[in-house]
């Protein structure tokens, strides 16, 4: 074996200015990977970029470096395969945390997915990404030594659609930032006033595209809104009362398809108690979550669910569909809903808004077991020892 082993990294995900999804993921897995390596001088690490590197990734060492080269239009199947042929004898593994890994590839290489909801919901996304995604994801997971997925469902996913062996398909889960903000009660108000938000209010944190089912998120809202259930005659004081005033707010940047999303929103009733924030800080969307009656992710199809497990941070219940990665995100400490049923959903956000103060104990109690059950730094020792097991293997 060699005395070191040189790891190159696909770092354009990580190195992203505004990061969601599959950036932050990127990062987040770069960072673990930097604290294991730090004291360590047998894994030398080079990361890859298209473009300059921001201020906030790790700084270089003797064996943690970054290269920078073009040209970035197909950076991935045109600049990657040339840099990686001139330096094949230079790296021993490549590893991408994102879909793509270029289509010839001069040295063995490790690559992710983060979710598959191009194969089963292709027209919730711009047909050029449905293509892109569906062709080079499929390359890419085919010649992979080993696949990273970030959910148990994922990876079943991966099995049925790419026929790859369970062995060669590895989970990493992603993780949240726990840490809480100091945020001033100046800051929360100029905040709220800004984006005329008042309690109480339902939260959506995300893209807004198709596939985050919004409409539907809308409609149990306009039902909820409208329910004269029983039920709310046994506490029609101030419950009753405040139920009036909940807004639901949508909080993220505007995605690809959002036509019918806003379509809805504008032809509502309630279409002055439906906020869109457009995007959010970390220390805004803290805020958020902190206040929220309820958070909601009903999505059609999720690789895994970062909001539901930010919202279990602060304490927030959160409703998710019953359906792909979310039971396994929140377990017993989420709110279960068939996200195909509008008086499913609203039924639920009934009954989170109308949770008797000793339940909601006990939710918390759950949520905070929940969160802490994923950690960046186990998933980025699980993506270290695969790339580590990758390079013995194909040295012996």
């Amino acid at each position: 074996m060699k005395n070191i082993i040189h790891i190159a990294i696909d770092g354009r995900e990580a190195n992203s200015k505004s990061r969601v999804g599959s950036n932050v993921y990127a990062f987040e897995i770069l960072l673990g990977l930097y604290r294991l390596l730090e004291k360590r001088d047998d894994i030398k690490v080079t990361v890859l970029t298209a473009s300059k590197i921001n201020s906030d990734l790790p700084l270089a060492t003797e064996n943690w470096s970054y290269k920078t080269f073009g040209p970035k239009k197909f950076w991935t199947q045109w600049a990657l395969p040339i840099h990686l042929f001139q330096y094949q004898t230079e790296y021993d593994v490549f590893f991408t945390p994102g879909h793509y890994a270029p289509r010839i590839s001069a040295i063995p290489y490790v690559s992710s997915v983060m979710d598959t909801a191009y194969l089963e919901f292709p027209n919730q996304f711009k047909k050029s990404d449905t293509l892109k995604l569906t062709k080079w994801t499929k390359y890419s997971v085919k010649n992979a030594k080993k696949v990273i997925a970030i959910s148990k469902y994922t990876k079943n996913e991966i099995i049925k659609n790419y026929h790859k062996p369970q062995e060669d398909i590895v989970i990493a889960y992603p993780a949240i930032n726990t840490t809480k903000l100091r945020i001033k009660a100046k800051e929360v108000n100029d905040f709220f006033k800004k984006q005329k938000i008042t309690e109480p209010y339902i939260l959506f944190v995300g893209t807004l595209q198709p596939r985050k089912n919004l409409v539907k998120l809308i409609e149990a809202f306009e039902i909820f809104s409208r329910m004269k259930a029983g039920r709310e005659l046994k506490r029609k004081n101030q419950l009753t009362k405040n139920r009036s005033k909940v807004k639901l707010v949508l909080a993220g940047k505007i995605g690809w398809l959002a036509d019918d999303i806003f379509k809805k929103i504008n032809s509502s009733p309630l279409k002055t108690k439906i906020i869109t924030t457009g995007f959010v800080t970390e220390s805004e969307k803290q805020i958020l979550y902190k206040y929220a009656s309820a958070s909601c992710l009903v999505g059609t199809h999720e690789g895994f669910g970062i909001p539901p497990l930010e919202s279990l941070n602060f304490g927030t219940p959160a409703i998710v569909s019953n359906t792909t990665s979310l039971p396994e995100v929140v377990e017993s400490a989420g709110f279960l809903v068939d996200p195909n049923s509008a008086q499913d959903i609203a039924n639920k956000i009934w009954e989170v808004y109308s949770m008797p103060t000793r339940e909601k104990g006990l939710f918390r109690k759950k949520a905070r077991q929940q969160v802490k059950k994923f950690n960046w730094n186990n998933s980025a020792k699980i993506i270290l020892n695969v790339l580590i097991d990758v390079y013995q293997k194909i040295s012996n």
